[in-house]
C-alpha cells in the first residue's frame, strides 16, 4: 500500500512537471494529491459514474474522460498547492498520468490501481 502511494505520488509529480498547465508546490504536495485522488476515485467517482450512465453509453464510454478531468478538478479545488489551470488541462492530466502510471508500475513491477 505504502509502495502504491509513493509511486503515484512520484506520477503525480512528474505529470505536473511535464505539462505546463498544472502545478505542484512544494513536492511533497503530490503525496496529498495521491491520497486525496485515490479517495475522490473510491467515494464520489462511482456515484457520478452511476449517475451519467445514460450519457456514457450514448457517447460509447468517452463521457468516462470528462468524468475524470472532474474529478481532478474537485481535487485541485480540495488539496492547496495543486492547479489545474483549465478542465483541458485537467483532461490532459488524466491521459499523461495514466501513462506514466503506467510505465512506473510496469518499471518497477507494481499493479497500480
Amino acid at each position: 500500500m505504502i509502495a502504491t502511494l509513493i509511486l503515484t505520488a512520484l506520477a503525480v509529480w512528474i505529470t505536473a512537471w511535464l505539462l505546463p498547465g498544472i502545478t505542484i508546490e512544494p513536492w511533497y504536495v503530490s503525496i496529498i494529491v495521491a491520497v486525496v485522488m485515490g479517495l475522490i476515485n473510491a467515494l464520489i467517482k462511482p456515484c457520478v459514474k452511476l449517475l451519467s450512465l445514460p450519457i456514457n453509453i450514448v457517447t460509447l464510454g468517452l463521457f468516462s474522460f470528462v468524468i475524470n478531468a472532474l474529478m481532478v478538478e474537485l481535487c485541485a479545488w480540495a488539496v492547496n498547492g495543486f492547479e489545474v489551470s483549465s478542465f483541458w488541462w485537467a483532461m490532459l492530466f488524466c491521459l499523461v498520468l495514466s501513462l506514466i502510471t503506467w510505465f512506473l508500475g510496469t518499471v518497477f513491477g507494481k499493479k497500480i490501481k
